[in-house]
């Protein structure tokens, strides 16, 4: 039993350990990997050494236009002023007293001479007829002064009567003429005053304002109608100085309302520069009252040339920068390659879908037109020139 046992043990010391072979197996495919990898590194040399693997990503492809820049801007402006009557009238009583008939209404069109309202004059009229009947008294006591001193002087040519019985009849007759002068004076105040008891227009145009009713008791002066003239009309446009002077007066211009042209002749130029807006005013007659209302708006426009070197770029190629300046991309080739470069510019006027920049951009340069959320600086490009670009400059 025991040498069975000693025998069994000694065939399994005796058997071959495989560490070694696979060792051996390790070694050779490590040698094999790093020949490989020897090989592919050969493989790639030039003949100016290593192949970059890294290279640029396929240029970006950009619409561009061509910069052209300009010497001056020419704006055109548009300077609104207001229509309005060339006269308005507050109309009201000389006198008070109680309003008897208004016989206008706000709106209504009225004429020259067309009564308004008047007041109750019965009392000036009783006034009247008592001052005719004065004036009839008057004249028939000079009628028999005058007859008295005919006599008188027919007596003293006969030797009856002393001169001053003819003087004293000559002094009751011109008292008498005087009372007929005086009565008649007293009537035409009283015509007058009946006259001043209508509100008559003293010129065609529409009621805008009336403040009183039949029945209601007026002052003196207080206003109870206000008229506007309908059929001549003005504007007030304020200008800068520089081209109220181009304005030509006696000439007819083209003003723009709400309901189209308005053909207006230029009256005059204040020369006077409001101190607060900086223009001068410069008046326009409408030639057609009914082509514009009373209170319209209208607009003159005028070409004003700046001195400012720029050019026009689309909006769409410009992005907002710092302190109120725009940034936008150029297209510049460097080493071959085209690359877009920013530069910052100054927004001098915009008009749409456009606007009037200066800024880093000289005469020649692509400037890239859109895609702009897309470009980075110094970012490989393509630049193509736009269909539209050849229209974009132009002034």
């Amino acid at each position: 039993m025991n040498m069975s046992v000693s025998e069994h043990d000694h065939g399994e010391v005796r058997e071959p350990k495989p560490s070694f072979i696979k060792g051996l197996l390790f070694l050779f495919v490590l040698l094999i990997v790093v020949a490989g990898l020897a090989i592919f590194v050969l493989t790639q040399r030039s003949s100016e050494g290593p192949l970059i693997i890294s290279e640029d990503p396929t240029p970006l492809s950009v619409d561009v236009m061509t910069a052209s820049l300009q010497q001056s801007l020419d704006l055109d402006e548009k300077f609104t002023g207001l229509v309005a009557a060339k006269r308005t009238s507050e109309l009201g009583f000389s006198a008070g007293g109680r309003i008897a008939r208004m016989n206008a209404d706000v709106g209504d069109r009225v004429v020259t001479g067309q009564s308004l309202a008047t007041l109750d004059t019965r009392g000036l009229r009783s006034q009247l007829n008592s001052a005719e009947a004065q004036i009839a008294e008057a004249v028939a006591n000079h009628a028999l002064a005058m007859s008295t001193v005919e006599r008188q002087n027919a007596l003293l040519a006969k030797g009856h009567v002393a001169q001053q019985r003819v003087d004293e009849a000559v002094a009751q007759a011109t008292t008498a003429r005087a009372r007929i002068d005086a009565a008649r004076a007293q009537a035409d105040t009283l015509r007058v005053q009946i006259d001043l008891s209508s509100i008559t227009a003293p010129y065609a145009g529409v009621i805008t304002r009336r403040n009183f009713d039949e029945g209601a008791i007026a002052s003196p002066g207080a206003p109870v109608f206000e008229l506007v003239e309908s059929s001549a009309l003005e504007a007030r446009i304020g200008l800068p100085s520089s081209l109220a002077a181009e304005l030509v007066v006696g000439d007819t211009y083209e003003l723009l309302g709400d309901r189209g042209p308005v053909a207006a002749t230029l009256r005059s130029v204040t020369g006077i520069i409001d101190s607060s807006q900086r223009t001068v005013t410069t008046v326009f007659d409408i030639l057609d009252s009914d082509a514009v209302s009373t209170g319209a708006v209208v607009r003159l426009e005028m070409q004003r040339s700046v001195s400012e070197l720029g050019l026009w770029v689309p909006v769409s190629a410009l992005s907002e920068g710092q302190r109120g300046l725009w940034s936008l991309y150029i297209a510049k080739q460097e080493e071959g390659a085209w690359r877009a470069r920013p530069g910052l510019v100054e927004v001098i006027q915009s008009e749409g879908e456009r606007a009037y920049v200066r800024g880093a951009v000289s005469d020649g340069d692509r400037i890239i037109i859109d895609g702009l959320q897309r470009i980075t600086p110094g970012q490989a490009i393509h630049p193509k020139l736009a269909p539209t670009a050849t229209t974009a400059n132009e002034g």
